[in-house]
C-alpha cells in the first residue's frame, strides 16, 4: 500500500515561495497605504480651506475661524461648515494629526453667527504621526489657499508659506 501526501522537502519549497512573495508584496503595501495617508491629508486640508472660505463669506464678515470645532458647528439652523470627521481640535486622521489656530500676525475679527470671535488669519497644519510609517511629509495652509509640504515631517513654518519664504506649494 502506498501512502499520499506531500514530503517535508515539498512543504518547505512551497514555504519558502510565499515568503518570496511577501518579501515583495509587502513594501509595496506600505508604500501604498504611506501614499493613501498623505492623499488623505491633503483632502481634508482642501476641504478646511473650502470651509473657511464659506464660512468667512456667510458666517464671520470676511473672519476666519481659529479653531476646527467651529467650523463644525452650525450656523443657526443651517449646515454646519466641516464635517464631523474633522469637526474637534485637534484631530487625527489616516495617520495624520491636523491641528487649526490663528496665525502669529492674526488680528481679531468680527464674532461670527454663533457669537464666536473669527480671526483675519489662520494656520492649519497636517503632521505625521510616524514620520515614514503614517506619511512622508507635513503640511500646513494658510487663509491664501495654498498647501505648503515640508519633507522632514515638520510643517512648514508661517515665515517659509510667506511670499519669498521658501516654502514647497504641492501642485
Amino acid at each position: 500500500m502506498k501512502e499520499r501526501g506531500f514530503t517535508l522537502i515539498e512543504l518547505l519549497i512551497v514555504v519558502a515561495i510565499i515568503g518570496v512573495l511577501a518579501a515583495i508584496a509587502v513594501p509595496s503595501m506600505l508604500r501604498a497605504r504611506v501614499a493613501g495617508n498623505e492623499a488623505s491629508a491633503i483632502a481634508s486640508m482642501r476641504a478646511v480651506n473650502s470651509a473657511q472660505t464659506s464660512y468667512a463669506s456667510s458666517a464671520a464678515r470676511g473672519g476666519f475661524a481659529a479653531l476646527l470645532g467651529t467650523l463644525g458647528t452650525a450656523c443657526g439652523t443651517g449646515e454646519a461648515f466641516l464635517s464631523a470627521d474633522l469637526a474637534a481640535d485637534p484631530v487625527v486622521k489616516s495617520g495624520y494629526r491636523l491641528a487649526l489656530q490663528a496665525t502669529a500676525t492674526a488680528m481679531p475679527g468680527p464674532s461670527d453667527c454663533n457669537g464666536t470671535a473669527s480671526r483675519s488669519d489662520f494656520y492649519m497644519t497636517a503632521t505625521p504621526l510616524g514620520v515614514g510609517v503614517t506619511g512622508h511629509r507635513a503640511l500646513a495652509a494658510t487663509a491664501a489657499g495654498a498647501i505648503y509640504y515640508d519633507v522632514s515631517g515638520v510643517p512648514p513654518t508661517e515665515a517659509a508659506m510667506a511670499p519669498g519664504g521658501g516654502g514647497r506649494v504641492i501642485q
